[in-house]
Formats: C-alpha cells, structure tokens, sequence
C-alpha cells in the first residue's frame, strides 16, 4: 500500500512539474483584450488617423472582438459581426455586410528609434473574412522593444481600420 501511494506522489509530482514547464514555455502576454470599437463617427476617413492608420471609408459595427499578444510576437485577434453600420450613411444595400474579403492586423507600439519616441507599426499578412464579418487572424509579428502601449487594429488589405482595441 505504500509503494502505491509513493508512485500516486510521484506520478503527481512528475505531472505538476510537466504542467509547470507548459506554462512557463508559453510567452508572456504584452496585451490582452475582450473588447473592440468599430470605426465611426470623426474616425472614419482619412481626417483622424489613429498612429497614422487612417478610418475605413464608412462607419461600421462589431458584435465581438477579442485577442491576445505575446512578447515573442504572437498574435491572435477573433472577430464577430464586425460589418458596415446599419444606418446612414452606409448604403442601404450594404448595411450590416462585410464587402471585404479579408482583413488584415496591426500592432501599433510606442517606441524608441535611435533614441527618439516613435510610432511602430507592424502588418500581418491577409487572412479571409466571411461576409458575416467573421475572422480570425492569427500571426507572429516583430514586435519593437521597448512596445509602449500596443494597440491592435483589423483592417482592410490596404490597411483602413475597421474596428480598434477600446471601446
């Protein structure tokens, strides 16, 4: 009986210790979110950039957006329902759809380059979106050291945001 319960202690501690090493191989997050904003209002358009990202052409909506960001340039951003508004003045016929195919991330950090403050921003490559305004974009991006308060973008091909981390 105790050679059983001295292999249960063992095989215990073999499996926290596996569990532990798990965790720790993981990169620790730089950002982390469960909420994004849609472009809207002064934002869309080219007027207001945000880092130097211009608004989408149009104002549009977000059911859900949610994401993470690791240190060694992990990134994984999901989207929901994100489309063009359904009101004024998006045209009737496109209201609540999305006409772009696929989306696209950026991360914007402030950072320093040759000892001056500066914007940072990375592109992933395109990933596909459904009409519905459903994506998942997953990437691993070079991420700039120091990355002072990251935001993270989806856009368009071209690079117009349609929705923001925020509120």
């Amino acid at each position: 009986m105790k050679r059983i319960g001295l292999i249960a202690t063992v095989l215990g501690l073999v499996v926290l210790a596996l569990a532990q090493g798990a965790q720790s191989s993981e990169a620790p997050r730089v950002l982390e979110f469960d909420t994004m904003a849609a472009v809207r209002g002064p934002y869309v358009g080219t007027a207001n950039p945000i880092r130097g990202v211009p608004g989408g052409g149009l104002p549009w909506q977000i059911d859900r957006g949610e994401g993470g960001l690791r240190r060694d340039g992990r990134l994984e951003v999901r989207v929901e329902g994100l489309v063009l508004k359904e009101a004024a003045p998006v045209p009737p016929e496109l209201q609540g759809t999305n006409p772009v195919a696929n989306f696209r991330a950026i991360v914007s950090c402030e950072s320093i380059v040759d000892g001056a403050a500066q914007t940072v921003n990375r592109t992933t490559r395109q990933f596909p979106a459904t009409p519905d305004g459903d994506a998942r974009i997953v990437a691993t991006i070079e991420i700039p050291r120091p990355c002072f308060a990251p935001i993270v973008f989806v856009t368009s091909p071209t690079g117009a945001w349609f929705a923001v981390t925020g509120r």
